[in-house]
C-alpha cells in the first residue's frame, strides 16, 4: 500500500463514503448521498475550525440547485440573504465611470446575495440531522492509495501528522509533532475542498486526470464586508466593473453587492495569468476603492471582516477528468464555476448531487467525468468556453469575443486554449516598459482618502490563527532560488503576489537576503502554489483548525 506509511501505529475508520471538504459541493454530496443511501455511513471532513471558517465566496447564488436538495432553506435563510435587485456593469477610468449593457450571463433576476459560510453552516447540520458524521478540523493530508500502475486505487484519506512525510518518515521540520493521526478508509473518497485542493493536485498528478486537459489557470479574489453610515447602500444592487485600474492586457474586475442594514460586499478579482512581476493584486484592490465613485461610497464605514482565496477559472477545456479509481472530484476541486456568469455554488451543488446520484445508481466512480460533461452543469460549461480565453489578448478584444460568443450561444466550431499562470510572468527586464501597473502602489498611497490598510490589516479582519510553534505548511523546494535566480529575474514576485505577506527577503546577517516564511499570516488562498514562476511551492495542509475564521462572508 502506497501512500500510507506506518499502518500499525494509526487508527482506522471505516466508511462507505468519505468527503474532504466543507463547502457546498462537499455537503452538498453528503446530504444527497443520505437522500439516496439512507443507511451509508458518511464522514465530511474539513480542515477549519468549524463548517464555514475557511468558506470565500462573492456570492451572488443561482437557488435552483439548493432548492432541489434542500427545499427548506428558504424558511430559514442565512444570516446574509438578499433578493438580487438591479444589475450595473460598468467601465472605470481614473476619475469616472461609464454605465455598459450588462452581459446576459450576468442577470441576477430571482438570485440571491448570501454569505456562503452561513450557507455551509446549515448545510451542515442538514447533513448531521441526516447522520453524516462531520469532522471540523480534521486536515486531509495524504490520500491513500492502494497498488501501483493500472492497479491503483484510492481507497481513503489519511489526516494530521505536519510531521511525517507520506512514507512515514519525519519530514524535517522543527517543533514537528510526530504523533499519529487517523486513517480514513472509504469505498469512496470525494474531494471536495474547493480551488486548488492540496488532495486534488495529488491525485490529479497521480492519476495523470490533466492529460488531456489545457492548462489551468486561476483568480485572485479579495472580498470585504463593510458597515457603511445609514441610508448608503442600495439592498439588492449588484454591481460589476472592469477597467481601471487594470491596464488593458491585465485581466480583472470588482463586485459590490449592497446588503440590508447598510452592509456591504466589496470585492476584487485579478487574472493570476498577469505578466508584469512587479504587479501587486493587493495594491490593485486598494487603488479601486480610492476611484472617486468608490471612495464616495465607503467614506465613513468600516471593515467588518476581510479574506482572500484564488478562484478557478480554467473552465470547460481546463477540467480534469472527475473520476479515478476509488474517488471523484467534484466542484471547484475540479473547476466547474462558470467565469463569465461569475457564479460557482450552483455548479458545485449540481456536480455535488449528480455524483451522489451516480454512485447511488453505478456503486462506482467509473463513467462520473462523462456523466457530468453530459449533464446541465457540464452544457452550461460548454457555451462559456471561449469567453475567458478571449480575455488573454486584452480588455476590448475580449470583451467582443465575449459578445460574439453570447450571440453563437456556444456554437462556435472553435475551443479556445488556456495556459497556465505561473509561466506567464515577463522578467524584470521584459516588463520595463510596462510602467503603469509598477507605479500602482505611490499611485494609491498618494492620493488615498481612506484609513489606511496593509497587508497584516488583513490578516487581523480574517481572524487568522496559525500555532507559531508548528510546522511550516508552505514547503520552499531550494530556498537558495529566491535570494539567486528568482531576486534577479523577477525581483521576487512572492512578496507582491501573496495578500498577507508571507513571503518576505530580510537580511540574512551576512550581506545577502534570504528568504523568511511568515505562515501564521497564511489566508490559505493558495496564490503561492499557483504563480510561483519556478513552481518550487508547495502549500500542504496545516495543523487542524489553523488558518482564517471567516466572518459572515
Amino acid at each position: 500500500m502506497s501512500e500510507q506509511g506506518n499502518e500499525t501505529e494509526r487508527d482506522v475508520m471505516e466508511y462507505d463514503f468519505a468527503i474532504v471538504g466543507g463547502g457546498p459541493a462537499g455537503l452538498g454530496c453528503a446530504i444527497r448521498l443520505k437522500q439516496r443511501l439512507p443507511d451509508a455511513s458518511i464522514c465530511l471532513l474539513e480542515k477549519g475550525s468549524e463548517i464555514g471558517a475557511h468558506i470565500l465566496s462573492g456570492c451572488v447564488m443561482e437557488p435552483q440547485p439548493l432548492d432541489e436538495l434542500m427545499p427548506s432553506w428558504r424558511d430559514t435563510p442565512p444570516a446574509i440573504c438578499v433578493p438580487a435587485g438591479r444589475d450595473e456593469f460598468r467601465l472605470l477610468t481614473r476619475k469616472r465611470s461609464f454605465r455598459l449593457p450588462t452581459p446576459p450571463q450576468m442577470h441576477n433576476a430571482g438570485n440571491f446575495i448570501v454569505s456562503l459560510g452561513e450557507l455551509c453552516k446549515q448545510l451542515a447540520a442538514h447533513a448531521e440531522s441526516l447522520g453524516v458524521e462531520v469532522f471540523p478540523g480534521f486536515p486531509g493530508r495524504h490520500v491513500l492509495v492502494e497498488g501501483e500502475g493500472a492497479e491503483a486505487r484510492v481507497i481513503g484519506v489519511r489526516c494530521g501528522d505536519m510531521g511525517v512525510e507520506a512514507d512515514g518518515t519525519p519530514d524535517g521540520h522543527p517543533g514537528a509533532n510526530f504523533a499519529p493521526g487517523v486513517d480514513i478508509h472509504a469505498g469512496t473518497t470525494i474531494l471536495a475542498e474547493g480551488c486548488r485542493g492540496s488532495l486534488a493536485k495529488q491525485m490529479i498528478a497521480r492519476f495523470g486526470l490533466d492529460r488531456d486537459a489545457m492548462p489551468q489557470t486561476y483568480g485572485l479574489g479579495f472580498k470585504e464586508l463593510w458597515q457603511l453610515p445609514a441610508g448608503r447602500t442600495t439592498p439588492g444592487l449588484i454591481q460589476h466593473t472592469v477597467g481601471w485600474p487594470m491596464d488593458n492586457h491585465t485581466y480583472g474586475g470588482s463586485f459590490l453587492y449592497h446588503l440590508d442594514e447598510d452592509r456591504l460586499y466589496i470585492g476584487y478579482v485579478v487574472g493570476l495569468d498577469y505578466a508584469d512581476p512587479r504587479f501587486s493584486p493587493f495594491e490593485a484592490f486598494q487603488q479601486f476603492k480610492h476611484h472617486p465613485e468608490i471612495a464616495a461610497l465607503l467614506e465613513g464605514g468600516e471593515i467588518v471582516s476581510s479574506g482572500a482565496r484564488t478562484i478557478i477559472e480554467g473552465g470547460l477545456q481546463a477540467l480534469p477528468r472527475m473520476d479515478m479509481p476509488g474517488a471523484l472530484l467534484i466542484g471547484d476541486a475540479a473547476g466547474t464555476l462558470n467565469v463569465p456568469k461569475i457564479k460557482g455554488v450552483h455548479q458545485a451543488l449540481r456536480s455535488a448531487m449528480l455524483a451522489a446520484d451516480h454512485l447511488a445508481d453505478s456503486g462506482s466512480p467509473a463513467g462520473f467525468d462523462t456523466a457530468f460533461r453530459a449533464s446541465a452543469g457540464g452544457r452550461e460549461l460548454h457555451k462559456v468556453r471561449n469567453i475567458r480565453p478571449g480575455f488573454y489578448r486584452g480588455l476590448w478584444l475580449g470583451m467582443a469575443n465575449a459578445a460574439l460568443e453570447t450571440v453563437l450561444g456556444g456554437r462556435s466550431p472553435w475551443t479556445l486554449r488556456t495556459h497556465a499562470d505561473w509561466d506567464s510572468l515577463e522578467t524584470r527586464a521584459q516588463a520595463k516598459a510596462h510602467g503603469e501597473q509598477a507605479a500602482m502602489a505611490a499611485d494609491w498611497q498618494a492620493e488615498r482618502t481612506l484609513p489606511p490598510r496593509d497587508r497584516l490589516a488583513s490578516v487581523y479582519f480574517a481572524n487568522t490563527a496559525h500555532e507559531e510553534s508548528q510546522p511550516v505548511h508552505l514547503r520552499v523546494a531550494d530556498t537558495s532560488i529566491c535570494a539567486t535566480r528568482c531576486a534577479e529575474d523577477y525581483g521576487n514576485p512572492c512578496t507582491r503576489f501573496c495578500p498577507v505577506g508571507v513571503y518576505e527577503m530580510v537580511d540574512d546577517g551576512e550581506g545577502g537576503r534570504r528568504l523568511q516564511i511568515n505562515a501564521s499570516n497564511c489566508v490559505h488562498c493558495k496564490a503561492c502554489d499557483i504563480k510561483d514562476p519556478y513552481q518550487i511551492i508547495d502549500w500542504v495542509t496545516p495543523e487542524g483548525g489553523s488558518g482564517p475564521n471567516y466572518q459572515t462572508l
